[in-house]
Parts: structure tokens; C-alpha cells; sequence
């Protein structure tokens, strides 16, 4: 421990779990990366499962409950009272006073991470960037760079003046408020891949503003690279809920479908939540489905598998392509995100036509005929992703 650098710059990240969702737990490793260079990162949360004595919970249970329920209720009464929408937008009217948190009032820079669902408003922020804090605001999504959604899909309003928008009539008057923070405040954007980040470059919103660049940070070293399970060849699919429609679960099983028709030997093993599970009988592949898993579960199913497969429609910076490849599992995927930042098509991994399953299955095929050496992949994003190097660009950001 005598050769860990110090530094006496206090950050605290804010987001809204340590544990439940991509961002929490990307975030949750970017402090414990931090601690481990010197820095003094804390976590203010409003949702803790980690017990972690460097994560504090912002608020009291009723002024949690109040900022969650009011937010939604006006979504609700703007979006048509729509409740399969309701958890599609976030608009960041109300929230809870993390201004007056000790936490807060002692860092020097106040990095905020994914903080909607009436956790953190946006006369928060005006007021944290007043108060002389420097305010680094890491982006998960699209959510800064349009007026409420987190992926804008095929929309292309958030170019000009978000408006006419498909999920409430609010939209417009957010991307008002957004445009009015932004240019009365000083605040540092990082996108978590480039393609986030030149998105928000084009944007309406954010064509101006102070934009990085820093992936998020992955345990790689914990993944072993070794192939731990003989059964066979092996497809991984893994998500926190696998039939969420983002993540392009009847692609997947079309394709596989396809892969099965020409090589029967190959199984499939998906972990992750499932509210549908019926949609899994159509897939005629031998498969098993896991469930939700520890971070040593997803790393043992990895290391069962030959391929990691991602066929989500949107992904800023898919964590699974990272961890299967840590694992030593080839990636399949759509060039649909950030996955370009991850490896090099044709080299390391193989991109397919956007949702086309024969290409999905085409690029799965190929990368069993012609696996890659597991160590090379897991090396490959060790390089780009170990959690010392991103905590160490994040040190840099601070110090500037």
C-alpha cells in the first residue's frame, strides 16, 4: 500500500444505487478504483445494497418517496396516462436537496452519474455548479442531450428542439429548462464511449459543450480466461432483464435459430431476469437460463462460453461484449453503441448487420469456426477498460 500515489482532491459521485442498474454498478467500481489511487471518493446514493462504508444515502424515506412519486405522477399525467411508458423518460422537476449533504458541501468535485427518477432535479444542479463545486456529469445515455428520453431511437428531434415528442408533451419545455442550465452553468460532460459523445455533439443541446471522453471501469482482472465447462460449444446472452425490448431478445433467438439449423452442437446459456420466459420456447437450440446471477455467476457463464452475444438496439457501452471478452468469449454484436470502442470488426470480434439475424447468425458461426485465443481478448480489454487506468483519467479530469 506504500507506493499508492495520494491525493487530497474529495470526490463525491452521485448516483442513484450502488448496486442496481449498469451505471450503478460501473459507478461503484469508478470509486472503489479512485480509493485505490489515493483519491477520497465517497457515493451518495438514494438506493444502497452494497453496505459499503464509503456510500452514504441521501434524504429521509419520505422525501425519497415523495420526489420519486411526484415526478412520475406528472410524467403520468402528460404522457396520456401511459404506465408502459412511464419509466421511458425522466424529467427531473423534483428531487431531493443533495446540496445540504455533508458529503457534498466538503468535495472539491461533485461528479454526478445517472441521477434521474426524482433523484437529483435539475435546479439541483443549477445550485451545486453555484456553489463553486467543480461539477463533472458522467452520461449512461442520451438523457443530457435530449429533452427527456434516454434513447432517442430513431428520433431526430434532439438535432434541433425537442418537441412533437412520442412519450409526453413535456418535452419541449425540459429541453428549455436543459438549454437555460447549460448556458448559465460551467459544467465537464464525460460520454462513456464515442458514440455517446458524438451524439451529443450533434445535439441540440450539448453541440457546444465541454465533452470527454472515458469508458466506464471493469474489474477485468477478477475474470479468469479459461474455459471452464467441456460441454460443447457455447453462446452467452446475458442481461439485467434479458426481454427487455431494448436488448433485442427475438433477434437474438431468430438468429440462434439459424446457427442451430447448421451447427446442432452448439447450446445457448442466458442469464438475467426474464418476465416473459415463454418467449424462450422458441428457440429450438439447446439453451438454459440461469437467472439473475452474482458478478462471480456472470463470470462462471462466461467462462462456460465461446461467444458473448449482444443484439441490443442501443447500448452507450455494452458491459456484457466487455465482461465476455475479460472471460475470453468472442463478441458478437450490432455496431448499435459503443461497441466499436471495444474491439476491432473482423479482428477481435464480429459486428452484424443491424437487427438482420442471418448476419447475427453468420458472425456467430464465424466466430466458433474461428475462435480467438481466450487470453488475447481478455488482454485486448484489459488494455482499454482495467478499472486503474479509467480511475486514473478520471484523476486527471479532477486535477486540471
Amino acid at each position: 500500500m506504500n507506493n499508492i500515489p495520494t491525493s487530497t482532491h474529495k470526490v463525491t459521485i452521485v448516483n442513484r444505487s450502488d448496486s442496481l442498474g449498469g451505471a450503478a454498478v460501473v459507478s461503484f467500481r469508478l470509486m472503489n478504483a479512485l480509493r485505490e489511487i489515493g483519491v477520497d471518493a465517497r457515493m451518495l446514493v438514494v438506493h444502497s445494497t452494497t453496505g459499503s462504508p464509503h456510500v452514504a444515502v441521501a434524504g429521509n424515506a419520505l422525501s425519497r418517496k415523495y420526489a420519486f412519486l411526484a415526478e412520475r405522477l406528472k410524467i403520468y399525467l402528460n404522457n396520456g396516462r401511459n404506465r408502459a411508458d412511464l419509466f421511458k423518460i425522466d424529467i427531473a422537476n423534483t428531487g431531493i436537496d443533495i446540496t445540504r449533504h455533508p458529503w457534498v458541501q466538503q468535495a472539491d468535485t461533485v461528479c454526478l452519474n445517472w441521477v434521474n427518477q426524482g433523484f437529483v432535479s435539475l435546479p439541483t444542479v443549477e445550485r451545486l455548479v453555484k456553489s463553486g463545486k467543480r461539477i463533472i456529469w458522467t452520461m449512461h445515455d442520451m438523457w443530457n442531450a435530449t429533452g427527456v428520453c434516454h434513447h432517442a431511437g430513431e428520433c431526430r428531434n434532439y438535432l434541433q428542439r425537442c418537441g412533437n415528442c412520442p412519450f409526453t408533451r413535456l418535452a419541449a419545455s425540459v429541453w428549455e429548462k436543459k438549454r437555460r442550465l447549460y448556458a448559465d452553468t460551467d459544467i465537464t460532460f464525460v460520454a462513456v464511449s464515442r458514440w455517446l459523445a458524438d451524439r451529443c455533439r450533434e445535439s441540440s443541446l450539448l453541440r457546444n459543450a465541454d465533452i470527454r471522453v472515458i469508458p466506464n471501469a471493469f474489474p477485468i482482472d477478477q475474470f479468469g480466461f479459461t474455459k471452464t465447462f467441456e460441454g460443447g460449444p457455447t453462446v452467452v446472452f446475458g442481461a439485467a432483464r434479458i426481454d427487455d425490448p431494448i436488448k433485442g431478445l427475438d433477434i437474438a433467438i431468430d438468429a440462434l435459430n439459424i446457427v442451430h439449423s447448421q451447427m446442432p452442437e452448439v447450446k445457448a446459456l442466458f442469464f438475467g431476469d426474464i418476465r416473459q420466459p415463454e418467449m424462450l420456447h422458441r428457440l429450438a437450440m439447446p439453451h438454459t437460463h440461469i437467472g439473475r446471477q452474482s458478478p462471480l455467476g456472470v463470470q462462471l457463464a462466461y467462462r462456460r462460453s465461446d461467444v458473448v452475444l449482444s443484439t441490443s438496439l442501443y447500448e452507450t457501452l455494452p458491459g456484457t461484449v466487455i465482461e465476455g471478452m475479460a472471460a475470453g468469449c468472442t463478441p458478437v454484436t450490432f455496431d448499435s453503441g459503443g461497441q466499436t470502442d471495444i474491439f476491432d470488426n473482423g479482428v477481435s470480434g464480429f459486428i452484424a448487420e443491424y437487427k438482420n439475424p442471418e448476419s447475427v447468425a453468420d458472425c456467430v458461426i464465424n466466430a466458433l469456426r474461428d475462435s480467438l485465443p481466450r487470453q488475447s481478448l481478455h488482454d485486448e480489454v484489459a488494455r482499454r477498460f482495467s478499472a486503474k487506468s479509467v480511475a486514473q483519467r478520471y484523476l486527471s479530469l479532477f486535477n486540471e
